[in-house]
């Protein structure tokens, strides 16, 4: 009695079971018929993307041979060609198992399936990837976030057109991804690259000081010890101001040194022979003018080289009094210079200089 009714409880479970599948079963196959209703219109407007989405979704809710051959159809209006042949291949061999009476329901679709993928075949593009010579053992190959197994690595594969992102990941860093674009018909091969580590760079010159303590060649060092003073950059400008300056000066003296023997003929023309700038009473106008002119730039080229020189001069006591250290047991010991300006005219100048080197 015990065992018999083990029996009936098992079989009305079993029973309970088959009734709750086939109301399930029933609402996938009406989920595939909207799916494919909607992905059918989709693809006939011209929205493949979206069509073909329904379509396969209705395929995997309910595999139907003619949902095959549409969505292989959708895709191949896509443009995804490569799949679309693979769509057909797996349409014609399901097509090849069904009974006779099954094949006649397909009516023409099984002779369209064999002509559509005889004309696509040849535009199926190809990619080739392999891994970089030295790659080390684990490193991970993906097309559009599939991995490629070893055997896949190296061979032309069929892809379909347009854009794909291949990756390669080594153990230990983060993947290295590139974008390509391969073309109907196009067979394209790919030597992925390893993100560039810093062993393999160029190892840097070592410091001049290693490099001479190592082989005895390169530039020595400079003497310096922990009491060298250092120049102060407000001096160092202060000399290259100054120097300006003189130089200026200088220039400017020359300048207007040279106008004023320009005007040594006018002024002798125009007021006799042997008169003097200063003398302007026996000149006619032009003379008067020439010489009037002549005296004012021979008093500016005058400053003007005493400027030139006494800014040359302090930019040289300034330069050669720098602290300069000459070891630790003499010291520091400044160099210095003294220069001035004796005496400067038209005709020239005279300078006096002195100092310890």
């Amino acid at each position: 009695m015990t065992s018999w009714f083990r029996r009936s409880t098992r079989l009305l479970a079993v029973l309970g079971l088959l009734s709750l599948s086939v109301p399930a079963a029933a609402q996938d196959i009406a989920a595939a018929e909207a799916l494919f209703d909607r992905g059918l219109a989709d693809m006939q407007a011209g929205r493949y993307e979206t069509g073909c989405k329904a379509l396969a979704e209705s395929r995997r809710l309910d595999p139907q041979p003619g949902t095959l051959f549409t969505l292989a159809s959708c895709e191949a209006e896509w443009g995804r060609i490569a799949t679309a042949v693979t769509r057909f291949g797996e349409y014609l061999a399901l097509v090849e198992r069904m009974t006779p009476p099954e094949v006649a329901r397909q009516r023409e679709r099984p002779k369209l399936a064999r002509q559509k993928r005889e004309q696509l075949a040849p535009r199926v593009p190809r990619l080739a990837l392999s891994l970089p010579p030295g790659a080390p053992a684990g490193s991970v190959v993906k097309r559009d976030g599939l991995v490629l197994g070893e055997a896949a690595l190296g061979v032309a594969l069929p892809v379909d057109p347009g854009e794909h992102l291949v990756s390669i990941q080594v153990p230990g860093e983060p993947a290295r991804a590139q974008h390509i674009t391969i073309a109907p018909g196009e067979t394209k091969e790919l030597t992925l690259k390893l993100k560039e580590t810093p062993s393999s760079r160029a190892p840097a010159p070592p410091p001049a000081s290693a490099q001479r303590a190592t082989t005895g060649i390169g530039p020595a060092p400079a003497p310096a010890g922990p009491d060298a003073p250092a120049v102060p950059a407000g001096r160092r400008t202060a000399v290259y101001v100054t120097g300006g300056i003189g130089a200026a000066g200088l220039v400017l003296g020359g300048i207007t040194g040279a106008l004023v023997f320009g005007k040594k003929g006018a002024i002798e023309e125009h007021c006799g022979s042997g008169i003097q700038v200063a003398d302007r009473k026996a000149c006619d106008p032009t003379g008067h003018d020439a010489a009037t002119s002549a005296s004012a730039m021979a008093r500016v080229s005058t400053i003007a080289f005493g400027v030139g020189l006494a800014g040359l001069g302090a930019a040289a006591v300034l330069y050669w009094t720098e602290p300069r250290h000459t070891g630790p047991a003499t010291g520091a010991r400044p160099r210095w210079v003294s220069a001035g300006v004796l005496e400067a005219g038209p005709a020239g100048a005279v300078l006096g200089a002195q100092g310890s080197f």
